[in-house]
């Protein structure tokens, strides 16, 4: 029956490469024109997909694509921790354990190491919950390490794959973090929960993965260099990426899909989350920094689209109350990416847009010398000029945001 369910999701979500779509918006913009034009030199990849309701607000998906290749290695970077995220309310679902229980993390083999107290979270102490937080608001790197190891290797690729989130991609590494070879990513820590009152109530030892999840990919390859920080120097000899984490667009995309519209696809393609797990990242995912009790005090380095590319990424201005992006972007080794889904509830715009462009002039790898503040620019243009043609695109029946929980901003 699996066919059954392939065919029905390639039912729900049109895929096709128009270039007219594109067009569109380039040509109101002299620097996409620029990237569209040198789409190859830069990496550039873009899915948009258009979410049309019916009478009973059914939703029905179509995405354009420009230049996607699903076989095309780029550096997903923080864009992993989204559907970590998602496989950790699963899997604490399963096991009987609320997302708010203290988590504690164990070290057993270098260069493993414990997490037992968290100064951010309004306890002091660590919960998933908390770090899904974290991972949403800032990218906080620490936090979706602690969930990786919660959740493993095995248990997230697998299950991606059993979902029909994941073709050809993978989660296989921590983040951020010097020091672990990609042995060592194979283990991970033991994790103990523990009740209100500190007494145990679940303990995972440490788990050490048996699949092997490193599909063929075009050009892992990369570069002319890269900076080699244990031996201090730039090594003169391409940065080969081939063990490291990748996601297509499309599967990300496919993650996100399913926790904003999980009615398209049937039970067992669905996360396996409680309604409360729902609304709890509808929460997490639209909330600005300043939103967050701990970062609040933090609005000149934090800003409201810190981790907001589209739309808004080239500006520290305050985000207009009326629209709400739920997302997660990356940025590392010179890429950047972002998947969104974008709400405006004063025209009942929705829509899903995930890109990414590689920024490294230099081509040397691991220097710190990218050229961000021009990709984000690309990417808040791109995601301005699909706002603006859905703003001017006729549906039969409006949106109903009444279950997307779109608080106002304070």
């Amino acid at each position: 029956m699996r066919w059954f369910w392939l065919l029905l999701v390639l039912t729900l979500v049109q895929c096709k490469e128009d270039n007219n779509v594109f067009e569109n918006i380039q040509s109101k913009s002299t620097l996409l024109e620029k990237y569209f034009n040198s789409k190859d030199e830069y990496e550039l990849q873009v899915v948009y997909t258009q979410i049309d309701r019916d009478e009973q607000n059914k939703p029905s998906l179509k995405s354009y694509t420009f230049n996607y290749d699903s076989t095309q290695y780029f550096y997903p970077a923080s864009t992993v921790k989204m559907p970590v995220a998602f496989l950790a309310l699963q899997k604490l679902n399963e096991i009987g354990i609320d997302k708010w229980a203290t988590m504690k993390t164990d070290s057993v083999r270098t260069p493993q190491s414990i997490a037992i107290v968290d100064s951010t979270s309004t306890t002091g102490l660590p919960s998933v919950a908390h770090y899904i937080e974290k991972i949403f608001a800032v990218s906080d790197n620490d936090a979706y390490n602690r969930l990786y190891e919660f959740v493993g290797q095995d248990y997230l690729n697998k299950t991606l794959r059993e979902k029909s989130v994941f073709t050809n991609s993978r989660i296989v590494t921590r983040v951020g973090i010097g020091g672990f070879s990609t042995e060592d990513n194979t283990y991970t820590n033991p994790v103990s929960f523990f009740d209100e009152d500190g007494q145990p109530i679940f303990n995972q030892e440490e788990v050490k993965s048996k699949g092997d999840y490193f599909y063929s990919l075009d050009k892992t390859i990369k570069g002319l260099g890269y900076f080699d920080d244990q031996r201090d120097e730039v090594i003169k000899e391409p940065f080969d990426m081939s063990k490291k984490n990748f996601i297509n667009l499309k599967d990300l995309e496919a993650s996100l899909i399913r926790i904003v519209l999980p009615e398209l696809f049937t039970k067992t393609q669905q996360f396996n989350i409680t309604q409360d797990d729902y609304s709890f990242l509808y929460e997490a995912m639209q909330k600005t920094p300043r939103e967050h009790s701990y970062l609040k005090s933090q609005g000149d380095k934090y800003y409201d689209s810190y981790v907001k590319f589209f739309v808004f990424g080239d500006s520290k201005e305050k985000m207009p109350r009326h629209i709400r992006i739920f997302n997660k972007v990356g940025f590392a080794y010179g890429y950047l990416t972002d998947c969104s889904y974008i709400v405006d509830s004063e025209s009942g715009v929705e829509f899903f847009l995930t890109a990414t462009i590689h920024m490294n002039e230099n081509k040397i790898y691991n220097d710190g010398k990218y050229e961000y503040d021009e990709g984000i620019k690309v990417l808040a243009e791109i995601g301005r000029g699909i706002y603006e043609l859905e703003k001017r695109r006729t549906r039969e029946y409006p949106a109903d945001f009444s279950d997307c929980q779109l608080p106002q901003k304070n």
